[in-house]
């Protein structure tokens, strides 16, 4: 379970970093190199609402099911190397992330009408991540940091349908009823080829409550893969 404290702890650890950053930044010549990354994301939400959901849904036989959203994210970051190994690495990036809930008609006789429902949560973020990065060995990279993430917008998307006809296509801005700021932690790896290009894949983990009103427990969750060009 994530307590109010770890997230206080994590404000700390993103704010420190941050004042450790722009005193590196502002008293070291060495070469900073800036770049950009691309890729896509596969996200879900984890927690104890979502263990309960998970265990209602068991008893539907497969009618119900849940999903992760699939998105992408696009964004930039500065390398400011420390020593030749280690290096810190601040960016930023537009994310995409949700939740899927599916339903379709549970009547065997029924099955031609093809008669289901989904309703999708989309979430738009700006990801700010303070990466420390190690090179463990030649264009191999690991790397972990504290993450900031803000809510931008959050829609949920319902759709009906049946003998391939939409009956229902509807958003809904629900950007109200989330917390617009989730800390949270990032790690992965990547390999940096000797013309700049660069492919990663990590995993974020968010540590603040996604309900502004703390009706449920859950937390975001994100496996990234992508390519970079460091220039």
């Amino acid at each position: 379970m994530i307590t109010p404290w770890s997230t206080i702890k994590m404000k700390k650890i993103f704010t420190l970093s941050i004042i450790a950053l722009t005193i590196f930044y502002s008293n070291t010549n060495a070469q900073t190199r800036p770049g950009i990354r691309v890729g896509i994301t596969q996200s879900t939400w984890h927690g104890d609402a979502m263990n309960s959901l998970n265990d209602v849904i068991g008893f539907t036989n497969g009618y119900v099911t849940t999903k992760g959203r699939t998105g992408f994210y696009a964004g930039g970051f500065v390398n400011m190397p420390l020593t030749e190994r280690i290096s810190i690495e601040p960016g930023a990036y537009y994310s995409q992330k949700g939740y899927t809930l599916k339903g379709k008609l549970p009547i065997d006789k029924l099955e031609f009408l093809g008669a289901s429902a989904t309703a999708a949560v989309q979430s738009h973020y700006i990801d700010i991540p303070v990466l420390v990065k190690m090179n463990v060995a030649k264009g191999f990279d690991i790397y972990a940091g504290p993450q900031v993430s803000y809510l931008v917008k959050n829609n949920l998307h319902m759709e009906a349908g049946a003998l391939g006809f939409s009956v229902l296509n509807k958003n809904m801005d629900i950007t109200d009823n989330f917390n617009r700021v989730d800390w949270g932690v990032t790690a992965g790896a990547g390999y940096t080829f000797d013309n700049g290009f660069s492919i990663n894949a990590g995993y974020d983990v968010g540590l603040s409550r996604l309900d502004k009103n703390s009706n449920f427990k859950s937390y975001n969750r994100a496996i990234k893969l992508g390519v970079g060009f460091r220039f």
